[in-house]
């Protein structure tokens, strides 16, 4: 571990002590994890704190765990990663947070700790059905307003669950269940045995 980092995970001992859960070190990068009762107050600290002084919020991400290692992660399925900035101090954390329940996974907004988060957490909600409380206007931000279920969730089928058409009897663009068939996306080569001759040519 660096000097830099050694610095800023004792300072992140010192300002957090018994709320960080875990800290871990990889790549040079720090990642801490905290309760998510105590999200906020911990941004607000990581913000505040002149020896951390946090000021920037880079990226905020939902992460989906339930196929993680091939199925063998232990806990929550849905976490969100944040990804912040100390501009006074030139170092970089990242801030990991749970969903307690899989089933309907929330979290409160930080919106009032860095107003930057507002995008950012329509996009979890969006992607990956995370919802965050206390968002001043938690809605879609990428996919259409009658979209159905979450796409960056494990479990979301390739072809998607509705499709969007124009329809020039009703004039009007309607949704209906989704028309395309599954397709095996695995390369032919891969799927034929006798793709190749012997002699290793493509067949005409």
């Amino acid at each position: 571990m660096s000097k830099n980092l050694e610095t800023l995970n004792a300072s992140l001992q010192e300002a957090l002590g018994e709320r960080l859960v875990s800290v871990v070190t990889a790549l040079e990068e720090l990642t801490i994890v905290v309760k998510a009762e105590d999200l906020v107050s911990v941004c607000s600290m990581l913000r505040d704190n002149d020896n951390l002084h946090f000021e920037q919020l880079i990226d905020l991400t939902g992460v989906d765990y339930s196929q993680y290692g091939d199925g063998s992660h232990e806990g929550p399925r849905f976490a969100v990663n944040y990804h912040l900035l100390s501009l006074k101090h030139n170092w970089r954390v990242r801030l990991r947070v749970f969903a307690a329940d899989d089933g309907f996974p929330v979290l409160e907004s930080v919106v009032n700790v860095w107003n930057c988060a507002n995008w950012y957490e329509r996009e979890a909600f969006d992607l990956f059905g995370i919802m965050f409380t206390g968002h001043p206007d938690l809605r879609r931000i990428l996919t259409d307003y009658g979209f159905v279920g979450h796409p960056f969730r494990k479990d979301f089928p390739l072809s998607g669950n509705v499709e969007m058409r124009y329809d020039p009897d009703q004039k009007r663009v309607i949704y209906q269940p989704v028309t395309i068939e599954p397709r095996v996306i695995t390369p032919r080569i891969v799927r034929e045995d006798n793709y190749a001759d012997s002699e290793g040519f493509r067949k005409g």
